[in-house]
C-alpha cells in the first residue's frame, strides 16, 4: 500500500491510539521501524510482548534519536515537558506530531522547543474507544474515520504532505484546518458532549445511592450510551478540558442558552417548539450516517 513513507517513527506512549498506530503502519507498510517509548517498565514489556515496536525505550529523548518522525500519543498536558526532553535529540527534517483532541495547545507547548530545521504538524485522529492501553490497539481503528492535520503558520508544505499521506495509508479520510477552528469545531462535536456525559452518569451515580440499585438496574440505551462515552480515559479528558477550556466555555454557554430555551418549552406545555427541535435533530443522525461515520445498526454501530 504505497510503500514506506518514514523510515522510523517513534511513538510517545503506546496506548489505544498509539498501538492502533504501530499495527495500521505495519499493515500499511508506511514505515520502516518502529521504536516504542512510555514511562512504565510494565507497560513497555506488554508492548514488547504484542510486538508493537522494533525497539523499546523508556527515555524519551533515546526513542526520539534518529527518527524521521514523532508522534505523542499522551495526553496533551504532558505535550511541553515531553517537547524539552526530546528536542535536543531530533535530527534535522524530522518531523514531530501528535493525537491529541486539542490542537492550539499543542502548537504553544511544543513549537518553542524544537531545534532549527524541526517540523511541527499536529493531527488528531477522529477515532477511539472508551478502551486504554496497549492492548486496545487494532489496526482497522483510522479506517474510514478523519484525521485532521492542523499545521501551524508557515510550517514546512513538504512534511504537511508526507503526514497527509501517512495517514492516509492507515486508511483514515485527511482534512487540514487552523488549531483554533479546529479547536472550535470538535468543542461543540466532541467535547461538550463528553462534559455533558461526565456530568449526567454522576448525577445518576448520587441518585444510585437515593434509589438503591434502581437507576443501574433499569438503564435504558440512552443512558448507557452516556455510559459508555464517560468511560473514556480521565487522564486525557481532564487535559483536554484544561487545554481548550476558551472553546469549551464558549459552547457550554450556548448549550446553556438553548437548553433555557427547551426549558421553557416544557414548563409552558409547547409541544410545537418541542417537536420542531426533535425533529431537526433526528436529521443531524441521519446525516452522520449518510456521511459514512455511523450506522444505523440497533448496536449504534459500535464494536462490544
Amino acid at each position: 500500500m504505497g510503500g514506506v513513507i518514514f523510515q522510523r517513527l517513534t511513538l510517545i506512549g503506546i496506548g489505544l491510539i498509539g498501538s492502533s498506530i504501530a499495527l495500521a503502519a505495519r499493515r500499511a507498510g508506511a514505515v520502516g521501524e518502529i521504536v516504542v517509548q512510555t514511562r512504565s517498565q510494565e507497560t513497555l514489556d506488554r508492548a514488547r510482548a504484542l510486538k508493537l515496536g522494533d525497539r523499546y525505550e523508556r527515555d524519551p529523548a533515546a526513542a526520539a534519536e534518529g527518527a524521521d518522525l514523532v508522534i505523542l500519543c499522551v495526553p496533551v498536558g504532558a505535550f511541553e515537558t515531553l517537547a524539552r526532553a526530546i528536542g535536543p535529540a531530533l535530527k534535522p527534517g524530522a518531523i514531530v506530531s501528535d493525537v491529541g483532541s486539542v490542537k492550539a495547545s499543542v502548537v504553544r507547548q511544543v513549537a518553542p522547543h524544537l531545534p532549527q530545521g524541526v517540523h511541527l504538524v499536529p493531527a488528531h485522529p477522529v477515532a477511539g474507544t472508551e478502551h486504554s492501553g496497549p492492548d486496545a490497539g487494532f489496526a482497522e481503528l483510522f479506517d474510514n474515520r478523519w484525521t485532521i492535520v492542523t499545521p501551524p503558520a508557515g510550517a514546512d508544505a513538504e512534511a504537511v504532505a508526507k503526514v497527509d499521506a501517512f495517514w492516509r495509508a492507515l486508511g483514515a479520510f485527511v482534512e487540514q484546518m487552523t488549531p483554533e477552528h479546529h479547536d472550535m469545531v470538535l468543542a461543540i462535536t466532541s467535547h461538550l458532549p463528553h462534559l455533558i456525559a461526565y456530568n449526567i452518569v454522576g448525577t445518576a451515580a448520587h441518585l444510585e445511592e437515593i434509589t438503591q440499585s434502581e437507576v443501574m438496574k433499569f438503564s435504558a440505551g440512552g443512558f448507557r450510551d452516556f455510559t459508555r462515552i464517560a468511560a473514556s480515559d480521565p487522564t486525557m479528558w481532564r487535559d483536554v478540558f484544561l487545554h481548550n477550556k476558551d472553546a469549551v466555555l464558549e459552547m457550554l454557554a450556548r448549550f446553556g442558552e438553548d437548553l433555557s430555551v427547551l426549558q421553557r418549552a416544557i414548563r409552558f406545555g409547547d409541544g410545537d417548539a418541542l417537536y420542531d427541535l426533535f425533529k431537526r435533530t433526528r436529521a443531524i443522525r441521519r446525516g452522520i450516517i449518510e456521511a459514512g461515520q455511523e450506522t444505523d445498526a440497533p448496536d449504534f454501530g459500535r464494536r462490544g
